[in-house]
C-alpha cells in the first residue's frame, strides 16, 4: 500500500493544483513530506490523459511546457480528465541532476517500484499502481539531460504482447504530434522505464528527446508545445485537431551495434553532427590524451548504420561513456 497522500481529488470536477505529499523523515524534519506538485483538470466525461514531466530532472523543456499548462488551462476548455506532473521526481528536479540525490534512484530504471522503498521506488509505485490504472495515455517528456545532446524526437512504446489495435493506435497519435522525427520502440514485457509500466497497465506510452546539455532548448519548448496541443486535439479533449503536419520519418535504434562507447578514458573530439548518416568503420570522433601528448589519439568508430541522434555533450570521458548514438529507418 503506499505511502503517498495526495490533496487533491481526482473524481472531482474543475481544476485542482496540489501536492502527493510523500512520507521523508529527516534530522531536520522528523514529519517531513516531500511535496511533489500536481494538477487535476477534470470536466465531465472523455478521455483520461496523464502528462509527466521531470522523470529526469535535469530535462527541462517538459517542466516548462507543463508548468505553463498547469497555470493557463481551465477545465472549461478540456473535457474529460488531464492530471499533470511537471516534476515528478522532485528531489532530482530540484538538484537539476538526472537521479535522487536522496537515494541515487534513477526514476526512469526502478518500475514498477516499491511502496516501502526510497523515494524514487515509492514515487515508481505510486505512478504504476495508482495513477497510470487511471489513464487512456501517458505522455512523458525528455530531454537528454546534463550528458547528451538529442536530435529532437516523439515516441511511442508499446509491446509485442499488445493487441494488434493498441499498437495502431499508438502509432497513430504519435504521427498527430507534428514532431518531424517518430523513435518506435517495441519493448519486451520487463520491469524498469514508465514505458514498461503503461504498458503493464494497457496504457498508450509516448515519450520524446527534445534537447540535451543541461540547457533549455526553444525549438524542444516549441515542440512540447505543439506536440501536447495535438494530443490533448487528438483524443478529443480539447478543441479540433489542426490541420495535419507532414509526415514525419519514422525510426528505431536496430540494436547494440546503434551505440558507440568511449574506449578509454580521456577528452573525446566528435567527427560527425546530429543528422548525419554513416556506416560501419566511419569514423565517429577520436579520444585524445591531453595530460599525456605523446601518446597517438585512438580512434573510435561506427559499428552500425544509420543517422546520429544523439551525441555525448561533455568532453571529457571515461571508458564506457556512450558518445554517440544511431537510428534506421523504421522497417515497413
Amino acid at each position: 500500500m503506499t505511502q503517498i497522500m495526495p490533496t487533491v481529488d481526482f473524481d472531482q470536477e474543475g481544476k485542482q493544483v496540489g501536492w502527493l505529499r510523500l512520507p521523508h523523515s529527516v534530522t531536520r524534519s522528523a514529519y517531513g513530506t516531500l511535496a511533489i506538485p500536481i494538477a487535476v483538470i477534470r470536466n465531465g466525461a472523455g478521455p483520461q490523459i496523464l502528462l509527466v514531466a521531470g522523470n529526469h530532472g535535469d530535462e527541462y523543456e517538459g517542466q516548462i511546457v507543463l508548468t505553463r499548462l498547469i497555470q493557463d488551462l481551465r477545465s472549461e476548455e478540456i473535457c474529460g480528465r488531464i492530471i499533470i506532473l511537471p516534476a515528478l521526481n522532485l528531489p532530482a528536479v530540484q538538484a537539476g541532476t538526472r537521479v535522487s540525490p536522496l537515494d541515487d534512484g534513477n526514476l526512469n530504471r526502478v518500475f514498477p517500484g516499491d511502496p516501502d522503498g526510497g523515494p524514487t521506488w515509492k514515487i515508481a509505485d505510486y505512478m504504476e499502481h495508482h495513477l497510470l490504472p487511471m489513464v487512456d495515455v501517458v505522455a512523458d517528456f525528455h530531454g537528454g539531460g546534463g550528458s547528451l545532446e538529442y536530435r529532437p524526437h516523439a515516441s511511442v512504446h508499446y509491446s509485442v504482447d499488445n493487441s494488434t489495435e493498441h499498437k495502431n493506435r499508438s502509432l497513430e497519435v504519435v504521427q498527430k504530434l507534428g514532431v518531424p522525427h517518430v523513435m518506435v520502440f517495441e519493448r519486451m514485457p520487463r520491469p524498469g522505464g514508465l514505458p514498461d509500466a503503461a504498458i503493464r497497465q494497457g496504457v498508450i506510452s509516448l515519450g520524446g528527446e527534445y534537447g540535451g546539455m543541461g540547457c533549455v532548448s526553444r525549438k524542444g519548448v516549441a515542440l512540447v508545445q505543439q506536440a501536447v496541443a495535438r494530443l490533448l486535439a487528438f483524443f478529443g479533449a480539447k478543441d479540433t485537431l489542426p490541420p495535419d503536419v507532414p509526415q514525419p520519418e519514422m525510426m528505431h535504434i536496430f540494436g547494440a551495434e546503434a551505440y558507440v562507447y568511449a574506449p578509454e578514458p580521456g577528452l573525446f573530439e566528435p567527427d560527425t553532427d546530429l543528422g548525419d548518416r554513416v556506416r560501419p568503420g566511419d569514423l565517429c570522433g577520436h579520444v585524445l590524451f591531453p595530460d599525456n601528448p605523446a601518446r597517438p589519439p585512438i580512434p573510435v568508430a561506427f559499428e552500425g548504420t544509420g543517422e546520429v541522434v544523439c551525441k555525448r555533450h561533455p568532453g571529457r570521458v571515461e571508458r564506457g561513456d556512450c558518445v554517440a548514438h544511431l537510428a534506421a529507418p523504421l522497417p515497413t
